[in-house]
This record gives structure tokens, sequence and C-alpha cells, in this order.
């Protein structure tokens, strides 16, 4: 999460959407750059409006717009596996090695999730406690350059992402009966996506 005090803005970083790279490039502007412990780094929109936004306008006299980005839901999904395949975590509870993409994203389904599949969701993560988005615009990861422009633009800086904290490469097919498993299971996430897309959030 990032926090400029002058232009009123807060970028969330929600997970798997580039928020490392994000940081790295933004923190000489930052009033306050939360990076660790993931808890506070990934702090949820519906967090944020109860807790943190309060405090920001008390202390300003002004609201803050929130923004954040969103990846397509299957390719999160997928970004997720390749991460936790990482030789750096090999065989403990988190690692996705000697699993299918398939296998992970059963187990990402099941009602006790095991550890390695506990991801939460990016609506949950975007929404308020009653459904409702919880920022004020919401930007594609695929489309990471529109958002860059909208970044520059408000903060008169010009910015440079290095490429830091990606995925390794991997097999991310599915089967056709998983995928449609999937877009079901995740069709809040999808739904919220084609508003994106749209230009219906932004």
């Amino acid at each position: 999460m990032l926090i400029f005090w002058q232009q009123r803005l807060v970028l969330l970083a929600t997970p798997k959407t580039g928020s490392t790279a994000l940081s790295v490039a933004l923190e000489p502007l930052t009033a306050i750059a939360v990076q660790r412990p993931p808890a506070l780094k990934h702090t949820t929109a519906q967090r944020f409006r109860r807790f943190l936004a309060p405090y920001l306008e008390t202390a300003s006299g002004e609201r803050f717009d929130v923004v954040a980005l969103m990846r397509e839901p299957l390719d999160w999904l997928g970004s997720w596996y390749r991460y936790r395949q990482r030789e750096d975590i090999s065989g403990t509870a988190n690692s996705t090695e000697g699993l299918s993409f398939d296998q992970f994203a059963s187990a990402y389904m099941e009602r006790q999730q095991p550890a390695f599949a506990q991801l939460g969701s990016q609506a949950r993560f975007l929404s308020l406690a009653d459904g409702t988005l919880g920022v004020d615009k919401l930007f594609c990861y695929e489309d990471i350059g529109r958002f860059v422009h909208f970044l520059e633009d408000r903060l008169d800086f010009e910015i440079v992402l290095p490429r830091v904290n990606v995925s390794p490469e991997g097999e991310t097919s599915l089967s056709a009966p998983m995928r449609e498993r999937l877009q079901t299971y995740l069709a809040d996430d999808i739904a919220l996506y084609e508003r994106v897309r749209a230009g219906a959030t932004a």
C-alpha cells in the first residue's frame, strides 16, 4: 500500500498485480510505503475504508482517492500457482511443487483449502462488506500502461517499472471441466474484471 500525501492518493496493493514493482518505482514519492508484513502491505479496501481512510481525512482535511489494479482472474490464479513453485519454498506447506495446475485449482475451490491454496479473491480484496466496490478507480493489470499514465499525470513523475518479484515460468493450462468449474467459482471476480475492461469502474 502506497500513500501519497500531497496528491491525496492511495494505491492499494492487490496481490499478484505488480505491487512490488510499483513500490520500488514510486517509493521516493510516497509519504507512507507499506511493504511488510504482507497483511499490511496488502491492506484490503474494506480495512482501508474502515480504519485508515478516516484518519487520513481527519489529518488532512480532505478525502483521498483510492486506486488499484485487478488481474484477469484465471491468469491471477496461474500466477499464484507459478509463484509458489519457487525453489526457495520447496518442501513447505505453501509450495505447489509437484502439483498440476488442475490440482492446484481444485484445491483452491475446496471448503478447507490447504495452505498453498489459501489466496482469497480479488473481488473480496477490492470490495466493501456490502459488496460494493471499495476503490475509486480500478485498472486492468493487463493494460498496466494505462495505469502508469494515470499515475504519471497524477504524480507529475515519469515511472519506469523494474522487473521484480516475478513468478517463474510454468504450465498453467486447464482441462475443460476444471476451467468451467473455475469460471463458476470465480464468477464475482470475472464479472468485476469485465466491468473494469469495459471502463465501467474507472
